[in-house]
C-alpha cells in the first residue's frame, strides 16, 4: 500500500472514530446502501479500495473534517488542519501573518 493510501486510512478511522459512528453508520449518511455500508466503508479503512476525490469529500462532509484532513502525513500538521478549520478566515489571516513573520525573523 502507499503511503498516501496508508495515511489515509488511518486519517479516515480517526475521523470516524472521533465522530463515535459505526462503519455501517457512516456508509448510510453517505448514501451507501445498508446492505453495503459497513464493508465498503471497511475497505476503505484497511485499504483494500480507494475511495475517488468525490467519495472523500462526501466523508469529509459527513465526518466535518476538511479533506485535507485525509492527506495529511504528519500528525501534528492533521491536528492543525482540524483546528484551523474551526477558525475564521480573519484568524487564519492572522495566524498566517505571525507564521510569515516568525519565518523571516528566523532567517
Amino acid at each position: 500500500m502507499a503511503r498516501r493510501e496508508w495515511v489515509f486510512t488511518i486519517r479516515l478511522k480517526q475521523a470516524r472514530e472521533r465522530k463515535d459512528l459505526s462503519q455501517r453508520r457512516l456508509g448510510i449518511l453517505m448514501g451507501i446502501h445498508e446492505d453495503s455500508a459497513s464493508s465498503r466503508i471497511n475497505q476503505y479503512e484497511h485499504g483494500k479500495h480507494e475511495p475517488d476525490y468525490g467519495t472523500v469529500q462526501r466523508l469529509a462532509e459527513v465526518l466535518e473534517v476538511p479533506t485535507a484532513y485525509f492527506y495529511a502525513e504528519n500528525d501534528l500538521i492533521a491536528e492543525l488542519i482540524l483546528h484551523l478549520d474551526s477558525v475564521s478566515d480573519s484568524q487564519k489571516r492572522k495566524l498566517l501573518r505571525a507564521l510569515t513573520v516568525d519565518k523571516a525573523a528566523s532567517k
